[in-house]
């Protein structure tokens, strides 16, 4: 299974549902980088994926992006094959 990255925050709805997600699709381990921690990872983050919000997903090496679009991937079928990879 593929290595998964998860930026997020203590409080976040849609950390929550993406680890949820998956969870359901047999990861077991999420590597967390909680930028409410530490303001410099969220800098980090921004510079890495040009975006600010959270969660930011990275599978493997591949930015998936926030919640809506790992959801999307997985409704298109890809998120299967991505973390298979």
């Amino acid at each position: 299974m593929a290595k998964v990255q998860m930026y997020s925050t203590a409080v976040c709805p849609f950390c929550i549902q993406a680890e949820r997600l998956l969870k359901s699709k047999g990861v077991s381990d999420i590597e967390k980088i909680r930028v409410d921690l530490e303001p410099a990872l969220r800098d980090a983050m921004i510079a890495k994926t040009g975006r600010r919000t959270v969660p930011q997903i990275f599978i493997g090496d591949t930015h998936v992006g926030g919640f809506d679009d790992l959801s999307a991937l997985d409704r298109a079928g890809g998120l299967d094959k991505l973390l298979a990879a």
